[in-house]
């Protein structure tokens, strides 16, 4: 059994998984950047920036050091904001066993090269098997899990092994996991719900219903997987708990970043005053953009991304955004997606 375990970075959501870590036996290393949160959570065993009121095990033990974070440890997960795991993976790169487990959570691509996280991991983690790279995702709020909520999450792997040695990690009385292949699905799937998650805050900030809520996570769920299936990934995984699961979630809430943003864009405050409210990454901004320029690379039709550009980087009004939606041509609902062995999507 896996005794020693990092999580990078210290989060809402790595703090959460490191709590699951810990309680489940394991001793855990929490790495951060900041030396006054690493003193707060060796020392009154708290991360108040981002988990309010809680109390962290003291299994768990905070470094500002990578070498220490990550040297000599079974498993290494990687929670950081999609803009910056290609920095720390090269960080930690002198210090990782080339036999290390590596699981990331992080739920978008990377804005320059529009690369999926495993890739970034895997191009500066060279020295790794690339058969022992897992990615976590699913409908998880870290305020729930953090509480012991249940919570239902899946861990996708090229190989079986990798992926239950990730699943028997975490896995708990109040945290399942399930395993899947398919390791492009599951990473399409976390990264572009949260554009969805934006347009149904803006949505319910314009005080438009559950009807229009509705009708904005199916067909958001069909633009995820007619992407998702031209990048490679299987349909049936966006019909699981990194497709429709954490859409629901993830639009439903007000535990969700990225539907607090487009609430408040909803309400009329431009996107700068929004992310400086926020002051936590909202990874849907950027995937917007990344998801906009990736369907004119694979030539898929991606109508509520392509309004949500418009909102977000061009100026339109959210209003008349959700108008010229409501007034494209006629189309059917279903659609066959021949190259997938004529499986069908919506």
């Amino acid at each position: 059994m896996t005794k020693q375990v990092s999580v990078l970075v210290a989060g809402s959501w790595g703090t959460a998984i490191a709590s699951v870590l810990a309680d489940n036996e394991l001793d855990v290393t929490l790495w951060t950047r900041n030396l006054q949160q690493a003193e707060e959570i060796n020392e009154l065993h708290t991360n108040s920036r981002y988990l309010k009121d809680i109390r962290l095990s003291p299994r768990i033990r905070a470094t500002t050091s990578i070498r220490e974070a990550v040297e000599n440890k079974d498993a290494v997960i990687f929670v950081v904001p999609s803009a910056g795991m290609r920095e720390v993976a090269a960080q930690a790169r002198p210090f990782i066993s080339p036999d290390t487990l590596i699981i990331h959570a992080t739920k978008g691509f990377e804005a320059l090269t529009l690369k999926r996280m495993t890739t970034v991991l895997a191009e500066e983690l060279p020295h790794c098997d690339p058969g022992r790279f897992v990615v976590l995702s699913g409908p998880s709020h870290a305020e729930e899990v953090i509480r012991e909520c249940p919570t239902t999450i899946v861990v996708a792997s090229p190989t079986a092994e990798a992926a239950e040695q990730a699943q028997d990690l975490l896995i708990s009385n109040y945290f399942r996991v399930y395993t899947n292949p398919d390791v492009t699905g599951v990473e399409v799937g976390g990264a572009l719900k949260n554009i969805i998650a934006l347009g149904a805050g803006l949505s319910d900030g314009l005080k438009f219903g559950d009807n229009a809520k509705a009708a904005l996570l199916t067909r958001g769920l069909a633009e995820i997987a007619r992407l998702g299936v031209e990048m490679g990934a299987n349909p049936m995984t966006f019909a699981g708990l990194a497709g429709i699961g954490d859409l629901v979630v993830t639009c439903t809430s007000t535990h969700s970043r990225n539907w607090k943003a487009g609430y408040m864009l909803g309400q009329g405050e431009p996107l700068d005053s929004v992310l400086e409210k926020m002051g936590m990454v909202v990874e849907g901004v950027k995937t917007t953009k990344s998801a906009f320029t990736l369907a004119q690379e694979y030539g898929v039709t991606m109508p509520i991304t392509s309004e949500l550009h418009q909102v977000l980087f061009e100026g339109k009004e959210p209003r008349a955004a959700v108008e010229d939606l409501m007034g494209r041509g006629r189309t059917h609902e279903i659609e066959e997606i021949a190259n997938q062995n004529n499986k069908w999507i919506l």
